[in-house]
């Protein structure tokens, strides 16, 4: 048996592993096909995690030190990566009712060859239903921080959004947003192929940010009225300048990356300071919910499963490329950490 371990900064390696017997509340996944988180699980990867010599307090709202001689956040040797696994239930603990030894199932999990979950009351082990892709079951996951950037950068019928960053999280905010009713929605990424699925799956257009001015274009296009909503997934700088050249008077930026220290040269005394913009930090899994109590996380989760499975949104095109599982350690290192413009969404499929 094997799983796919950081060893140290920037490298992956499939190491060996025992599997354990399950306990009466689990059951065990042979997996099947898998995929990686391309956002925060690469900073961590990379040993650039604030997690690592510290800790978000959720009693005070802020990253505090870890107190002295805690493990670090990130152990090389131990950090298995990985963010979503489809496979078959091979084996049902005896206090197990509502699954069963042969379903095929999606749920959080690491890249192995098997994977061991909690079966009872566990809303995020789900069946997939007959005729499901498993490109869009992986997609579980970007799929709530794409809703919930949507929905906090209130996209109403008619509106003008554009995305930036069309990674898998943007590429299914372009989905949401244009069945939301957006009147016109634009893509932007330097990344002609992403661009290409963009527009194939729900785009009006798209830009390449290295070769025009973004902010300029998204005025021309709306008659200078600028974006009513810009959903940011790219986390880069001048991504974010340009999002505040490009947004209306009083819309909304919402900021669904995971933002790096920013170099000098990101200016709040332009745009900023005349378009009134309103920039709200969006996360799916941070609670409450700007919408509490109708909305939490769960009603977030729910929802997306029922768009994915029903084919309301397509992940197809977004899973690429795909890899064997033997060579996931070296496609991950490829694909994910050094050369991520090559994929938007790697999966992960295993011989049997």
């Amino acid at each position: 048996m094997k799983k796919l371990v950081a060893v140290k900064p920037r490298v992956a390696e499939l190491l060996e592993y025992e599997d354990r017997s399950i306990s009466p509340n689990e059951v065990k996944i042979e997996v099947r096909f898998a995929s990686p988180k391309h956002g925060t699980e690469v900073i961590d990867f990379r040993g650039m995690t604030p997690f690592m010599d510290e800790d978000f307090s959720e009693e005070w709202r802020m990253f505090m030190p870890r107190e002295e001689g805690t493990t670090k956040g990130i152990v090389f040797g131990e950090f298995q990566l990985g963010n979503m696994v489809v496979g078959k239930i091979i084996e049902v603990g005896s206090e197990v009712t509502g699954f069963q030894v042969g379903e095929t199932v999606c749920t959080y999990g690491p890249i192995r060859e098997t994977v061991i979950v909690n079966a009872v009351d566990n809303h995020r082990l789900r069946k997939m239903p007959e005729g499901s892709k498993w490109q869009n079951a992986v997609c579980y996951d970007p799929a709530q921080f794409a809703m919930s950037g949507v929905r906090d950068a209130n996209v109403r019928a008619g509106d003008y959004v554009v995305v930036v960053g069309l990674g898998a999280i943007g590429q299914l905010a372009i989905q949401l947003a244009k069945k939301a009713g957006a009147s016109i929605v634009v893509g932007i990424d330097p990344l002609n192929q992403r661009r290409d699925i963009a527009l194939r799956n729900g785009a009006d257009i798209c830009f390449d940010p290295t070769v025009c001015d973004v902010g300029f274009e998204v005025k021309k296009l709306t008659n200078k009225i600028g974006a009513d909503s810009i959903i940011e997934t790219s986390g880069n700088a001048a991504a974010l300048q340009a999002a505040l050249k490009g947004i209306a008077y009083g819309g909304t930026i919402s900021y669904v990356a995971f933002g790096k220290a920013f170099p000098e040269g990101l200016n709040f005394g332009r745009e900023a300071h005349f378009n009134n913009a309103k920039i709200v930090f969006s996360r799916a899994a941070s609670e409450p919910n700007p919408d509490y109590p109708r909305w939490d996380r769960k009603r977030i989760e729910e929802t997306c499963w029922e768009l994915l499975m029903n084919g309301y949104l397509n992940c197809e095109d977004i899973i690429e490329p795909i890899v064997t599982f033997e060579k996931s350690a070296e496609a991950y290192m490829e694909y994910v950490d050094q050369h991520p413009e090559l994929s938007i969404k790697m999966g992960i499929e295993y011989k049997k």
